[in-house]
C-alpha cells in the first residue's frame, strides 16, 4: 500500500490509501549491483483500497484502450526510438550542464567519449531481456540513440520505463547523468520518442497491401487519418513540457507540419521504406517527457477512431514542406502543430476523444499541473530577457 494523495494526479487526502498490484510477467533482475547484491523489479498497476482499479492508472487506462482494440480484431505494435543526452558531473556526483564531447551522427570513439558508456547500456539492457537493434551517437554534441525492437502496446510502454531508468543508472556509474530533456541546448537538434507502429491481425500486418500505389493497406490510411485528426490534441500527451515544444521548430529535422509522407522526415507521419511484415507508420513529434503509457493509449484510440469512421488522409507530400510556401501548404491541408504547452493544452481540452482515451480523472488532473507549469513559465524573467531588454529599454 501507498498514500496516494503524496502524488500529483492520484488521490485526494481523505481517499488516499491506494495499492500497488504487481504484474508477475514484468519481472526482471538488474544487471548491476555496485554492493554485490542482486536487485529485482516488478512492474504494477494501481488499486483502490476497495481492490478496484484505480481511473488514474496511466497502465491500467491503456490496457483498456488495448481491450478496444482487441475486440476490433487488431493487436498494436509498438517500437520507441530512445535518444538522450550526456551531461558531465561534478566531484559529489551531481549533475553540471558541460557536455562531455562534440561528436556528430554516427561518430566513434575518441571523439564520441559517451561510446563506452553507451555500450554499457546496450549489455544491461540484453541482460534484462531487450532486443537491441542500434547504438549510436546523435546528431548533436553529447547525444545517443538506442534502439530496441519492437513489441506489443503493454510490454513495449512497460520496456521503454526499464530502458529509461537502465540508461539513468549505467551513466551514473560512469561519472555522467543522462537526461531524456527534449532541448536542453539551444541551436542543435533536440531529443525525441520516435514512435513506429502497426496493427497485426492474426499475426498478419494488417497495414500491408502490395496491391495498393504505396503499398498501404485501406486500414493504415484510416490509421493515418485519425493520427491527423487528432494530432493536436495527442501533442498535449506527446509532449507534455514547455521545453518540449524548443525542440519542434523547423531545422532541426522536428516535425512541426500536420502531414504524412513516405519518404521526407519533415511531416509529421513518415512511412518507412520497408513492407511486408515490417509495414509501419513513424510518428515523429514524442518526447521521452512523455508517459508511455498514456501517449500509446491516445496513438491507439485515435487511429481506431480513424478505423470506425473510415476517415480518409490528404494526399502524401513527399517533399520538403519547410520549403512550401503558406498557399502551398493550405492547398496541401497542412496545418501546424501546436507552438507551445498551452496551445496543445487547450486542443487537448477540446478533443472528447483523446479526452476518453485518458478517462476523466486523468484529463483534469493533467490539464491542472500543465496549466499551472505553463503559468509558471510564463510568469518566469528569463535571462534572454534580461540581456535582451534591461540595458536597451
Amino acid at each position: 500500500m501507498f498514500d496516494g494523495s503524496s502524488i500529483d494526479g492520484y488521490a485526494r487526502i481523505e481517499e488516499s490509501d491506494m495499492v500497488l498490484l504487481p504484474d508477475p510477467n514484468t519481472f526482471a533482475i538488474f544487471p548491476w549491483s555496485p554492493d554485490g547484491e542482486k536487485t529485482g523489479r516488478l512492474l504494477c498497476d494501481v488499486y483502490t483500497a476497495n481492490n478496484e482499479p484505480f481511473e488514474g492508472c496511466p497502465r491500467g487506462n491503456l490496457k483498456k484502450v488495448i481491450k478496444e482494440a482487441n475486440d476490433m480484431g487488431f493487436t498494436l505494435n509498438v517500437g520507441p526510438e530512445g535518444e538522450f543526452f550526456l551531461f558531465q558531473t561534478d566531484e559529489r556526483n551531481r549533475p553540471i550542464f558541460d557536455i562531455h564531447d562534440e561528436a556528430g551522427y554516427f561518430d566513434l570513439s575518441p571523439t564520441d567519449q559517451g561510446e563506452k558508456a553507451r555500450r554499457d547500456m546496450v549489455l544491461a539492457l540484453k541482460k534484462v531481456g531487450f532486443n537491441i537493434e542500434a547504438s549510436h551517437h546523435e546528431v548533436a554534441p553529447s547525444q545517443h540513440e538506442i534502439d530496441f525492437k519492437y513489441d506489443e502496446a503493454l510490454k513495449t510502454a512497460d520496456a521503454f520505463i526499464t530502458f529509461k531508468h537502465v540508461v539513468r543508472n549505467i551513466a551514473h556509474m560512469h561519472g555522467l547523468y543522462a537526461t531524456f530533456m527534449p532541448k536542453p541546448l539551444a541551436g542543435e537538434n533536440g531529443s525525441a520518442m520516435h514512435c513506429h507502429q502497426s496493427l497485426y491481425v492474426n499475426g498478419d500486418n494488417a497495414f500491408y497491401d502490395p496491391k495498393d500505389q504505396y503499398q498501404l493497406s485501406d486500414i493504415a490510411k484510416y490509421y493515418i487519418a485519425g493520427l491527423l485528426e487528432h494530432a493536436d490534441a495527442i501533442a498535449a500527451i506527446a509532449n507534455p513540457t514547455v521545453n518540449s515544444y524548443k525542440r519542434l521548430e523547423p531545422g532541426y529535422e522536428a516535425p512541426v507540419n500536420v502531414a504524412w509522407s513516405t519518404h521526407n522526415r519533415s511531416a509529421l507521419i513518415r512511412i518507412p521504406a520497408a513492407r511486408g511484415n515490417g509495414t509501419r507508420l513513424e510518428l515523429r513529434n514524442p518526447d521521452a517527457t512523455c508517459n508511455p503509457y498514456q501517449l500509446f493509449a491516445v496513438m491507439l484510440k485515435a487511429g481506431l477512431d480513424g478505423i470506425k469512421k473510415k476517415l480518409e488522409p490528404p494526399a502524401p507530400i513527399d517533399r520538403n514542406i519547410f520549403d512550401m510556401d503558406q498557399h502551398e501548404k493550405e492547398e496541401a491541408q497542412v496545418s501546424l502543430l501546436p507552438r507551445n504547452l498551452r496551445e496543445a493544452l487547450l486542443a487537448l481540452e477540446n478533443d472528447e476523444l483523446i479526452c476518453e482515451a485518458l478517462g476523466e480523472h486523468t484529463v483534469s488532473r493533467f490539464l491542472n499541473i500543465k496549466h499551472k507549469e505553463w503559468q509558471d513559465y510564463s510568469g518566469e524573467v528569463h535571462p534572454w530577457e534580461i540581456e535582451k531588454y534591461f540595458r536597451k529599454y
